[in-house]
């Protein structure tokens, strides 16, 4: 989740040895900590606006396989795993913040215990969220949308997911963006389920059926 360099959480995330961190909200994972390095514009999705968000996807997520792009910390992608999801695919640019989501994901995952290594659930990549939707295409059940708030792109990423082919029947999309700004033109198939606000930040989850010919 990559924003400007601003602060707009209520209470910033503790601190931890060379970055920060946050915490996974709900589920199986509760109270966790996720670390992150220190990278300019690089802000987690506060943790009022993540409680909305999955208080709005309750029983939505169990089997569901979700994509995080612009993953930052990694938050929205493995509070879904937490909360029953089983794989979730984790798309961050920026090597750092890349090499502590794998670290991460591999200790949460079970494959950094001692016990016999869990199936993988978590598969990091780093890469440029706009130029992954435009490789290799898997259907996912959820999408994370949390692109820098000065690129203004929200409207091409969603006509990117759904006409490539990078959603599911019935799969959920959620998008976030500068609150002062107005809300992305949804291409045909993208219904609004839910809209919130959290201070300077807003958002909206998405159904997608796609559209009748």
């Amino acid at each position: 989740m990559r924003k400007p360099a601003r602060n707009h959480q209520s209470t910033p995330p503790a601190s931890g040895a060379g970055g920060q961190s946050v915490r996974i909200v709900g589920g199986s994972w509760r109270g966790r900590r996720l670390p992150f390095p220190v990278v300019e514009g690089l802000r987690p999705t506060p943790d009022r606006l993540r409680e909305t968000l999955f208080n709005w996807l309750q029983g939505k997520l169990a089997g569901a396989t979700v994509l995080d792009l612009f993953a930052g910390s990694g938050a929205l992608g493995l509070e879904a795993l937490s909360r029953g999801a089983t794989a979730a695919t984790l798309v961050e640019r920026h090597p750092a913040a890349a090499k502590q989501l794998r670290e991460t994901a591999a200790t949460l995952c079970g494959a950094a215990s001692g016990a016999a290594p869990a199936p993988a659930r978590a598969t990091v990549l780093q890469a440029d969220g706009y130029q992954h939707l435009l490789g290799a295409v898997t259907a996912y059940d959820g999408v994370f949308l949390d692109p820098p708030f000065a690129d203004e792109r929200e409207t091409e990423l969603c006509k990117l997911l759904s006409s490539r082919g990078w959603l599911a029947t019935g799969s959920w999309v959620y998008v976030e963006r500068a609150a002062a700004r107005p809300a992305p033109v949804l291409p045909p198939g993208f219904t609004l389920w839910r809209e919130g606000r959290a201070g300077d930040v807003g958002c909206q989850l998405l159904r997608w059926e796609p559209p009748t010919p």
